[in-house]
């Protein structure tokens, strides 16, 4: 095997180790968004059910 081979696999060994690294790191960070906008919505909508829950019982 010669150098530049071996150093082509090496190359090629630690781009999938980043990749993989990277990948991972973004899938964290959409998932992370995809709750924070799930808590938001339920948020609101908790909301909006509690105000209109109070506010029946201050007209009555």
């Amino acid at each position: 095997m010669r150098k530049s081979t071996l150093w082509t696999v090496v190359g090629v060994v630690v781009a999938v180790i980043i990749a993989w690294v990277l990948v991972n790191i973004l899938f964290s960070l959409i998932a992370f968004a995809f709750r924070l906008i799930a808590v938001a919505i339920v948020a609101l909508i908790v909301f909006f059910v509690l105000r209109a829950v109070f506010a029946r019982r201050e007209v009555d």
